[in-house]
């Protein structure tokens, strides 16, 4: 990562990680569905690997430790120019700080951490990834907080990232996107009862593709379910899934213009 990578706006959504039982099998899906190749992590982190697409990681995947019997989902972590701080005010606004502040090998802090609701979700101080091209398939586009009831979590995101909120297109009911410097850059999706029993409210991430359709198909296919089909609205075509080890996440084709 060189003079091609750009420093986020603490709050930018900056990366995405999954935590999975079998890095061998998930590496085989990610790379069937969105021809993901993979590249070593950093050995302090065990069983790691960067995924690259274009030659750039779009996201990072490591294996648990066999006796964690966690469940797989995708994480998403947001900008700071602090990490240190950023703990303090996560913790200050009613969060909780699970691992870290700790050094990465690529001179940067990072932490894992809960908002009060239970959403877990990484702080990332320095992430110098270079972005890929914008939009690119199999390429991270958005994150989304999924979570019964938006409103009361909105205002610890406020707190500790200083977005700005406004609610969301009409198709959307329940939904608040979050803007930096009035660009949009992460949403809360109020969803109530919808959320699955057992499941506290999570982050997820949506993956550019060029036919949502086929895509679907692909999860499928490689041992993938369907959580919600393909729809279509002012934002784009999308559809949510899960991986064969569990892992939601949404597949989008967005709307040009």
């Amino acid at each position: 990562m060189t003079e091609a990578a750009t420093r986020r706006t603490p709050g930018t959504p900056c990366w995405t990680s999954l935590m999975v039982h079998s890095l061998a099998a998930t590496q085989d899906f990610y790379h069937s569905l969105f021809g993901w190749e993979f590249a070593p992590g950093p050995q302090q982190l065990g069983a790691y690997v960067r995924a690259v697409q274009g030659g750039r990681p779009v996201a990072g995947l490591s294996e648990l430790p066999p006796e964690r019997h966690l469940p797989v989902a995708w994480m998403t972590y947001l900008a700071s120019d602090d990490a240190d701080e950023t703990a303090e005010m996560i913790r200050a606004c009613g969060g909780t700080v699970a691992v870290g502040p700790l050094d990465t090998d690529e001179a940067s802090r990072m932490l894992i951490a809960a908002d009060p609701e239970g959403a877990v979700f990484g702080v990332w101080q320095e992430c110098a990834y270079a972005a890929a091209e914008p939009g690119a398939p199999g390429t991270p586009v958005w994150h989304e907080l999924l979570t019964r009831d938006g409103t009361g979590v909105l205002k610890f995101y406020r707190m500790v990232f200083g977005y700005q909120a406004e609610t969301a297109a009409p198709e959307e009911p329940g939904c608040r996107t979050l803007r930096l410097d009035g660009r949009p850059v992460c949403a809360i999706q109020s969803v109530g009862d919808a959320l699955p029993r057992g499941r506290g409210p999570y982050w997820m991430t949506h993956f550019a593709v060029d036919d949502v359709d086929e895509t679907v198909r692909r999860v499928t296919a490689l041992g993938g379910q369907v959580v919600r089909p393909p729809t279509r609205g002012a934002t784009g075509h999308r559809a949510t899934v899960r991986d064969p080890q569990g892992a939601a996440f949404t597949v989008v084709r967005r709307t040009e213009g």
